[in-house]
């Protein structure tokens, strides 16, 4: 490997650096083989403990350990995976790190290259993997003082997979090797899909045959008045519409049926037993658990925590997944790059407030806008699915290679 003069200077004030005051490790090592997983969004945190997941049932030695930019921190981790803190630029604290985690494999998402940490991971032999490279997370403008050294590090990992064609050009240009490079567009975890009960959904549709029905899914206090707003005026197209509306807090099911009722709507509340009349214009789903029934039941879902500042959108890929056409407001920072993803195809739709949510939800009532925009969410989700699987196979090959070594 050619040597970089940029990485050499920046490894040195690497050295140099004292350890950061703020920073230590939170976590005992897990016994056995560690997979470590570097995730920069919310969508590749759960993508790495998917594969995680699906591995560790051939392999269950195997753990994996977390590291996560700031806005991607989960408030929950799934059982048997670690979280721990990423060391900042300092020799010193990533030595302390690498020593501590010793990881068996590296699987670094996105973009938003560490150099030092790369390099002396690189320097004691774990195989790096960049994976679901995104160009948009390749910017070097914080490196203009020494431009060749993104693609030094880039340099550094064994094998680098693409998001896009535009992702795989940008990293040739950068130096990444064909040899090392494969296309497998973006990834995403198969095993989102939440699951329903079909025969609860059948029974349901039945009552409500030939209604049109949308969901306000993972929704704020805020939201639920912003979702009842939208709905009187789309019922003025659509009088035996329904809306299913569904709280983020469960906690949250009180306030909105007092609202619900002062409004004077004619509504059902699920945690109670109701179910939707002919005369029903509102049901308050207010229970855990039941979400899959509802994406699968609502042709058109309205997704919550968008329309609020401070939230951060929820996963698209949820509703994506169970054929329901999508709606969301322009606060959704955490899943951006998804729901950039969604509507680049037609999948998504963007709304700003209850005016513009009811004009999105009456146009959708129109059976084959939305099924067209479903089928463009499913395709999506799909695809992300069999990139996610090609991506299993080869780990499972570098693994089987490893302990061969």
């Amino acid at each position: 490997m050619a040597r970089s003069l940029g990485l050499a200077a920046y490894m040195a004030l690497a050295r140099r650096a004292d350890p950061a005051a703020m920073w230590r490790l939170t976590s005992p090592r897990p016994s056995g083989k560690v997979i470590w997983g570097h995730a920069t969004s919310p969508q590749r945190l759960a993508m790495l403990c998917h594969l995680w997941s699906r591995l560790a049932a051939q392999r269950p030695e195997l753990s994996l350990v977390l590291t996560c930019m700031e806005a991607s921190v989960p408030q929950r981790m799934p059982i048997g995976v670690t979280l721990e803190a990423l060391p900042p630029e300092s020799v010193k604290d990533i030595a302390q790190f690498l020593d501590h985690i010793r990881p068996d494999l590296c699987l670094w998402t996105g973009g938003h290259l560490r150099p030092a940490l790369i390099a002396e991971a690189g320097e004691r032999n774990v195989p790096l993997m960049l994976v679901d490279a995104d160009d948009t997370a390749l910017d070097d403008r914080g490196f203009r003082w020494l431009p060749d050294v993104p693609r030094a590090t880039l340099r550094r990992f064994d094998q680098v997979f693409a998001a896009s064609a535009n992702a795989a050009q940008r990293l040739l240009r950068m130096g990444v090797a064909p040899d090392v490079m494969t296309m497998t567009g973006p990834l995403e975890a198969s095993s989102a899909v939440l699951p329903f009960s079909e025969a609860e959904r059948d029974r349901l549709a039945q009552l409500l045959t030939g209604r049109p029905v949308w969901l306000a899914a993972r929704i704020t206090l805020e939201e639920a008045e912003a979702a009842l707003r939208a709905h009187r005026q789309s019922l003025r197209g659509a009088h035996r519409q329904l809306l299913i509306l569904v709280p983020e807090a469960e906690e949250d099911g009180d306030a909105i049926a007092a609202q619900i009722e002062a409004e004077g709507w004619r509504f059902a509340r699920w945690s109670r037993g109701e179910v939707p009349s002919e005369a029903t214009q509102v049901l308050l789903a207010d229970t855990a658990g039941d979400l899959g029934l509802w994406y699968r039941l609502a042709p058109v879902t309205f997704l919550g925590g968008s329309l609020v500042s401070g939230v951060g959108g929820r996963d698209p890929f949820e509703a994506a997944a169970l054929g329901s056409a999508i709606l969301y407001g322009p606060n959704v920072g955490r899943y951006l790059a998804a729901y950039s993803r969604l509507a680049s195809v037609g999948a998504a739709r963007i709304v700003k407030d209850a005016e513009t949510l009811a004009g999105a939800v009456q146009r959708l009532s129109a059976p084959d806008q939305a099924a067209a925009m479903a089928h463009a969410a499913w395709e999506v989700v799909t695809q992300g699915a069999e990139a996610t699987d090609r991506l299993l196979d080869l780990l499972q090959d570098t693994l089987d290679l490893a302990e061969v070594a």
